[in-house]
């Protein structure tokens, strides 16, 4: 098609990937946007493919990440996008490159209806690693899966995790769209792979953990002024979750009472009557609290370390273990190069006072009678940290999270999604608590059985399922996302190195 119908469709294809995504949530639009991205950039040069993959990113993320607008303005939010977009945009040219050299390299049907296909959502999968991995750890927000926690495909994370669902989808896509290019339909046959995959995909059970028992779980939303800019007075919301706790303190036979992240404003290991606080609510429900909070390292304010952490208190001993957040939001919780962004935004940069510092400790607390896994907010959208607690023994998880910022948007909702994949990829219970909304308990297979209405203070006491033993997904772990990717890298050099070859042999004839 002509550059500028590229660009209307690259357009109109990342509003509809959009579409596929919570809020909205309708999963099957997500396919309609990766067929709309592939088509824009068939027969296209370097140089278009660069615009039109950029068009298709930015037409998305302005959608997809629009809640980092709400209070700080547009500059984050372009900012943001058009990061993003020039991922996409790069992850594009190599797209468009494997159209143009596969063809050349082999005149095979089947290398036309298979190995492009894979080459393809490969090198789409490599994109979505490069965008979740630089700069400053990566933001893997929007990857293909996510679109997918209530679909039929849902359950193949827990085979090959995210990435490979995303490879999945990919080239689903991709084939259906050769098959159409080669008109293939007069021979039926040439129709198998893609229905093979589809209906492999779409069937294929959830990998199914061990029962390993229950847990007792009080989990409060407050719905304090948690949000950066609320106005509160020091203590304000842990009033709100202490005020929010009190119909589930005389429930019988609890096994933990956990809050959301930010749950305290003041922390209990630098206040004696805050910990006597903690004291007195763990003895009440005769359990273990487990709270988040700001800690500090050092009474130096100019080296001071501040962590965002989450610690599990009991009566009588207090912390007596904690975690602190592993990923940290850049331009959110830290600034990286403070100086050299300050002297570009300065207003914006100054907003963030204080820095956290990325935690190092193990991502999982020994309840007495379980092990849960910890994930602080946009903690759970990394798959290192989601395996590393399943292998220190998680069997449930316990994700804690502060929505305040981003209230009435999409993002609660699409970080509530990620929960739920969470818990099909690993076989696991997931209770998802946020300081307003959205809280759900989420069962192993991914369904909702306990939730919490939004912007509201509430509590829920659940019988929570616990799970041993370890899903393909979390076995495998990396080794997926580093098949497909170095697959796919090395995929697209072959068949350059082949096209140019065969190319010479053509030109010396």
């Amino acid at each position: 098609m002509p550059l500028w119908a590229a660009l209307l469709v690259a357009i109109a294809g990342g509003l509809i990937y959009d579409l596929g995504f919570p809020g909205v949530s309708w999963w099957p639009l997500a396919f309609v946007g990766i067929a709309s991205a592939l088509l824009s950039l068939i027969g296209r040069s370097a140089w278009a493919a660069l615009l039109v993959g950029f068009a298709f990113g930015m037409a998305f993320y302005l959608q997809q990440v629009s809640w980092t607008a709400l209070y700080l303005g547009p500059v984050p939010w372009l900012a943001l996008s058009v990061l993003e977009s020039a991922f996409v945009a790069g992850g594009a040219v190599l797209i468009t490159l494997a159209y143009r050299w596969v063809p050349r390299a082999s005149d095979a049907r089947w290398v036309r209806l298979v190995v492009l296909p894979a080459l393809v959502a490969g090198l789409w999968c490599l994109r979505e690693a490069a965008t979740g991995s630089i700069p400053y750890g990566g933001f893997p927000w929007g990857r293909a899966a996510l679109s997918q926690s209530e679909s039929p495909f849902a359950d193949v994370v827990s085979w090959v995790g995210s990435t490979g669902l995303g490879f999945v989808m990919v080239f689903l896509v991709a084939a259906i769209i050769e098959w159409v290019r080669l008109r293939a339909w007069h021979d039926l046959r040439t129709a198998i792979p893609v229905v093979a995959v589809a209906l492999i995909a779409m069937l294929v059970p959830q990998w199914q953990t061990t029962d390993a028992g229950t847990l007792r779980v009080a989990s409060v939303q407050g719905n304090g002024p948690a949000g950066y800019f609320d106005e509160r007075a020091q203590g304000d919301i842990l009033a709100s979750q202490l005020e929010a706790s009190e119909p589930v303190l005389d429930e019988p036979d609890l096994d933990v009472l956990l809050w959301p992240e930010g749950g305290s404003d003041l922390d209990p290991l630098r206040s004696d009557r805050v910990a006597g606080i903690f004291d007195r609510l763990s003895e009440q429900i005769d359990a273990p609290v487990l709270l988040n909070t700001v800690t500090v390292e050092g009474d130096d304010e100019a080296t001071a370390k501040y962590f965002n952490t989450s610690m599990l208190w009991r009566a009588g001993e207090g912390a007596v273990a904690t975690y602190d957040k592993r990923h940290p939001v850049p331009f959110g919780e830290y600034i990286p190069d403070r100086d050299f962004w300050y002297s570009l935004a300065p207003d914006l940069i100054g907003l963030v006072q204080r820095g956290y510092t990325p935690g190092t400790n193990p991502p999982v607390f020994d309840l007495g009678d379980a092990i849960t896994g910890l994930a602080i907010c946009f903690d759970v959208i990394y798959d290192d940290l989601i395996w590393e607690g399943i292998d220190d023994g998680a069997q449930v998880f316990m994700f804690q999270t502060n929505n305040a910022d981003f209230r009435g948007t999409d993002e609660n909702e699409q970080q509530l999604a990620i929960a739920r994949l969470r818990a099909i990829e690993t076989g696991r219970s997931v209770v998802n608590i946020s300081t307003v909304g959205t809280s759900q308990v989420i069962d192993p297979a991914g369904r909702t059985i306990d939730s919490l209405p939004a912007y509201e203070p509430g509590a829920m006491v659940t019988d929570v399922e616990l799970r041993d033993g370890r899903t393909p997904s979390v076995v495998l772990g990396a080794a997926v996302p580093w098949l497909l990717v170095g697959g796919a890298a090395l995929g697209l050099v072959g068949a350059g190195l082949i096209a140019r070859r065969r190319d010479r042999g053509r030109t010396g004839a």
